[in-house]
């Protein structure tokens, strides 16, 4: 039992170790550049230094925190897993269950708003390498004034270095990024422990007194020092993305037990060194480490930085590719990095677009202050729409009084849409470069849902119902060849343009043939013993059988793979799938003359279909052994 006991530990330590190098870090260094962007004067709307000022602005930090971070996310939003994972995706997946003609529509309204939503995490998944790496590399300012000119050069080949290595997947790195948070953590509280013991008053700031009498008394200065108090919770969106990969559990404890405790004893520790000296607000965070320890911490703090674009990073990975399972991006080119941890995978055509994105905003805003304007309205739209679905998840799914869930979401969406309101007062030097991502993102998603539907529309008409035609193969009977056929099809109620091909042009057909469709169910895996089925197509012993394969929305299709699963009495014989034949239909896309769409949004849309992924490589399939078929399809 003892023994049982000690590797059940074990494992639970080495899943909030794990939790700490990859959840925490976007959030985990937020403490370098919030308290410095609150106090900076190149602000549009300054925080004059003073020592009221100092006490309610940290104490806003903290219950800031408390109230998004803790309450939201932890306490709230991680329980409403989709099947053990987590995020904005997640919650959408939900919302499509919907089934009751009251809530359908609203639940479709919301998604649509979760897919903005998750338009934002695209902006914030830019801007977060930009924002950490420069904060942390800035802090060789105070090494020496020689190197200031060096920032953004430095900067620059870090983040490139950081891009190039992604393809390598994160994890060899991986085991490597548990310690180096751990000392991270442990490096900013004991700093912020020492700020505090030279002026121990500060800890009144833990009083929420001092954040409602900021507030309250100087609402002029509070409201517009929120756009910058927004960014202690940048990142908590990963806390609940990412819950899949560590389970809920592991990650509460993190950030409970060590996180948490560290990020506010650091911001504690800060306000104590501004009321020490005001002049401290150029850097309270690297000027709370003595003279021979700020280029070790610069090291560090840029070891974190590159740790939290990692996690970032590795989201948009996965909201990229949950995107495309669902249809609201094309197919892309996924690539699993990991044999042993799940959801570890890397996306090229995403990857390369990042590096530019972020290449771009480093040498434009050349500075962490600069970026930080346009970082908090991500930050707060992300979280304001996860609240929101949470909120109506938590209705439908639990059944949660609604008086109790009104009470709850009055209180959770009025901070939020504060944040909100106070980073709209920073659109014009900054804020609207995310709302600009979000909403070019959210249109190329929403234009590749409506054209995919019109395509698949035209597609299943010319395709023809599959009854009918495997009726006409029996009455006009076409020459059987050796070998087994597999192909893939859009469902079951039209036959495949490749197979009716070649039955009307080629007057064959094979021995063995195999129509599979491949669902995309709105889970994030579906266990083996459920990855297929065959339904009867109406006649015994001709050859014929409809398979289908059913994948999460987590998961990469491996045809030949599922086909592997089925046992010779289900396909009228053995399948020979090591000389098996897959045929594939490829439509190539055509601006026509019907008003389906704006002409913007045609060229839009068959412009996003040039990033699709090649469908062999996609599904698994041998490319020696696929024929592709092509059709024109005007749109």
């Amino acid at each position: 039992m003892n023994g049982k006991t000690t590797t059940t530990d074990t494992v639970r330590l080495g899943l909030v170790i794990g939790a700490l190098g990859v959840v925490f870090g976007d959030i985990g260094t937020s403490p370098i550049y919030t308290l410095q962007t609150v106090f900076s004067p190149s602000d549009p709307h300054p925080v004059p230094v003073s020592a009221d000022n100092v006490f309610g602005v940290v104490s806003l930090i903290f219950w800031s925190v408390m109230i998004i971070v803790t309450v939201t996310y932890v306490l709230l939003a991680m329980r409403a897993d989709n099947d053990g994972e987590g995020g904005i995706m997640a919650l959408i997946t939900q919302l499509r269950r919907v089934r009751e003609p009251s809530g359908r529509r609203t639940a479709l309204v919301l998604a649509g708003l979760g897919i903005f939503g998750a338009a934002l995490f695209f902006g914030d998944s830019m801007i977060t390498p930009a924002i950490s790496v420069l904060s942390a590399v800035e802090g060789l300012k105070l090494v020496s004034d020689d190197l200031d000119a060096w920032i953004v050069p430095i900067t620059a080949v870090i983040i490139i270095g950081l891009f190039l290595v992604q393809r390598r997947g994160t994890a060899a790195v991986g085991r490597a990024f548990g310690p180096v948070m751990i000392a991270w953590f442990g490096v900013v509280g004991a700093c912020g422990i020492a700020g505090i013991a030279g002026h121990p008053e500060i800890l009144k700031a833990l009083s929420p007194t001092y954040a409602i009498g900021f507030m309250a008394g100087h609402f002029g200065i509070a409201f517009f020092a929120l756009a910058a108090i927004v960014l202690s919770v940048t990142g908590a969106e990963a806390l609940y993305a990412d819950m899949g990969h560590f389970g809920r559990r592991a990650i509460t404890r993190g950030w409970l037990f060590l996180v948490l405790p560290a990020c506010v004893l650091s911001y504690l520790g800060q306000g104590a060194l501004i009321l020490e000296d005001p002049a401290n607000v150029s850097s309270p965070f690297f000027l709370l480490v003595p003279s021979w320890g700020r280029l070790p911490m610069v090291v560090l703090a840029t070891a974190a930085t590159v740790i939290a674009s990692q996690a970032v990073i590795t989201g948009a990975y996965s909201v990229a590719a949950q995107a495309a399972q669902l249809g609201y991006l094309p197919r892309l080119r996924i690539a699993h990095t990991s044999e042993t941890e799940r959801g570890q995978i890397y996306v090229p055509w995403i990857n390369w677009l990042l590096l530019v994105s972020v290449l771009t905003l480093v040498f434009a805003f050349r500075s962490s202050t600069a970026l930080a304007f346009a970082f908090g309205m991500a930050v707060t739209g992300t979280i304001t729409i996860t609240t929101l679905l949470f909120f109506y998840v938590a209705r439908t799914r639990w059944g949660t009084p609604g008086w109790l869930l009104g009470a709850g979401a009055a209180v959770l969406l009025t901070v939020d849409l504060l944040f909100v309101a106070a980073n709209l007062t920073k659109l014009v030097h900054g804020a609207w470069l995310p709302l600009l991502i979000g909403l070019t993102a959210f249109t190329i998603m929403t234009t590749w849902q409506r054209g995919r539907r019109i395509v698949t529309a035209e597609r299943e008409r010319r395709e023809g119902p599959l009854p009918e035609f495997i009726e006409g193969l029996h009455e006009t009977p076409v020459q059987r060849v050796p070998g087994t056929a597999v192909f893939l099809n859009r469902g079951g109620r039209t036959a495949p343009l490749a197979l009716r091909a070649n039955a009307e042009h080629n007057h064959v057909r094979h021995e063995q043939v195999v129509i599979l469709s491949l669902e995309t169910e709105p889970v994030p895996r579906v266990p083996a013993d459920e990855r297929v089925s065959v339904a009867d197509l109406g006649h015994a012993h001709d050859g014929i059988v409809f398979v289908t394969a059913r994948y999460g929305y987590m998961e990469t299709p491996d045809v030949p793979g599922a086909l592997a699963l089925l046992d010779p009495a289900q396909t009228e014989g053995r399948l020979r799938l090591d000389e098996a034949s897959y045929f594939l239909s490829k439509i190539e896309l055509q601006r026509g003359p019907e008003p389906t769409m704006a002409a913007w949004r045609k060229r839009l849309f068959i412009a996003t279909s040039y990033i699709t992924a090649d469908a062999a490589e996609y599904f698994g399939l041998p490319r020696d052994r696929t024929v592709i078929m092509g059709s024109h399809v005007d749109v």
